[in-house]
């Protein structure tokens, strides 16, 4: 009796370590979840930022709009008829 009573509790004992500490354990499950959480969170990210960049090359292909508002702001252009202002703010600070 007292033979299968200290199997019983070396067995115990041994599923209690690989629960723990062996390949499979809780903790490196725990760790493995937080990981594919990350991991979906920052594919959504991505996911966003290619949706973006998909409408942009879409509306360059197609739109006029988009390439003159990029003539614009980048280039410094104007359309004929428009008179352009530049406002240049001086560094010194009036009293």
């Amino acid at each position: 009796m007292r033979w299968l009573l200290l199997i019983l509790v070396l067995l115990f004992l041994l599923i209690q370590y690989s629960l723990w500490f062996g390949e499979s354990s809780l903790p490196g499950s725990w760790d493995l979840k937080r990981q594919v959480q990350a991991q979906k969170a920052e594919n959504k990210q991505l996911e966003q930022r290619n949706k973006a960049l998909k409408a942009e090359v879409l509306d360059l292909k197609e739109g006029k709009d988009a390439i003159e508002e990029r003539a614009r702001s980048e280039l410094g252009m104007i359309k004929k008829g428009e008179t352009f202002y530049q406002i240049i703010e001086s560094d010194e600070k009036k009293p």
